[in-house]
């Protein structure tokens, strides 16, 4: 899944934002590293423990990044209040512990073009957690959402037809809930200024959890590293560098340099790339529910996305 949203930080009063070759490059890397995350996290959870490898990749990335807003910024650049250092950890362990978390011990069961298209979901839940705070979305918004809810009717159907794990179709559901809930909580908390200081700690709080949770779990009993495959291992270098920390910079550069209706098209995008790779890659199969579900709930999200953009 991707990294944070950081909506909320995009600067107001700029100048007017025009697509150019570089927006276009930005877009084209978060279109496609974000979309290859479910493929690169099915490759590393066949040989390597949930919980515990998805801890070291937020653990990693969230260290790299702190790294370099030290070197960009300088040191003072990470400092928190205690406020915004509790609403990071809060925010990141809904996010990549339980969002991102979810979604890898479901991948264990679960092909990562299924999840992918169930994770897609997200922006229907904002709505409906926007709903029930006092916000009222417009109707074009709210058709959305019905319509998005019948498409994930018809993705969840290979749990019930025992084509795949219900229980890992309903991780993803839960993460995808869980995911929403962390982002809408970061519309809401007070969180560091600095965008890339926000989501370091929030990688750092997450990656800890998994870690604490793989232990719990047992993940650890019996582990044998030299079992780990090398395209495991590859796989988990890629999450850390290409999904976790460049196409995460190119996502808050774009949200300072491109309109916004454009930067929210990824949300619909991601999970064809998924799809498609998973297809190409491991051989998914692409069955009708997947298909059709998939089409639904990515026709929905772009009118939910579209819909919210212009209002």
């Amino acid at each position: 899944m991707p990294t944070p949203s950081l909506t909320r930080h995009a600067p107001t009063g700029a100048p007017r934002r025009q697509t150019t070759g570089a927006v276009w490059t930005a877009l084209g890397l978060v279109y496609v590293l974000w979309g290859s995350t479910y493929l690169g996290i099915r490759i590393v959870v066949e040989t390597m423990p949930p919980f515990l490898s998805a801890g070291a990749r937020f653990i990693t990335a969230g260290l790299v990044l702190a790294s370099l807003v030290a070197w960009r910024y300088g040191p003072a650049a990470l400092r928190a209040t205690r406020a915004q250092l509790g609403s990071a950890v809060l925010v990141g362990l809904l996010l990549v512990l339980g969002g991102n978390g979810l979604v890898v011990l479901a991948e264990t069961d679960v092909p990562s073009g299924l999840a992918a298209l169930l994770v897609a979901a997200v922006p229907m839940w904002l709505v409906v957690l926007r709903a029930s705070s006092g916000d009222r979305p417009p109707l074009r918004t709210l058709a959305g959402v019905l319509v998005g809810l019948a498409g994930l009717t018809v993705l969840t159907a290979p749990g019930f037809s025992g084509e795949v794990r219900l229980t890992g179709v309903l991780l993803v559901l839960a993460a995808s809930v869980l995911w929403s809930l962390g982002s809408f909580s970061a519309s809401k908390l007070n969180l560091p200024g600095n965008p890339f200081t926000g989501s370091a700690y929030q990688m750092l709080a997450g990656g800890v959890g998994g870690v604490v949770v793989g232990l719990l779990r047992g993940e650890h009993r019996g582990l044998d590293p030299d079992a780990f495959s090398t395209a495991s291992w590859l796989a988990l270098g890629y999450l850390v560098l290409f999904g976790s920390l460049i196409a995460f910079t190119a996502y808050v550069w774009l949200l300072q340099a491109a309109p916004l209706s454009l930067v929210g098209t990824y949300a619909y995008v991601n999970p064809v790339v998924a799809v498609a790779l998973g297809a190409l890659v491991l051989d998914e199969a692409l069955t009708w529910p997947i298909l059709l579900g998939g089409a639904i709930v990515v026709a929905a999200v772009g009118v939910i996305v579209s819909t919210e953009r212009r209002t």
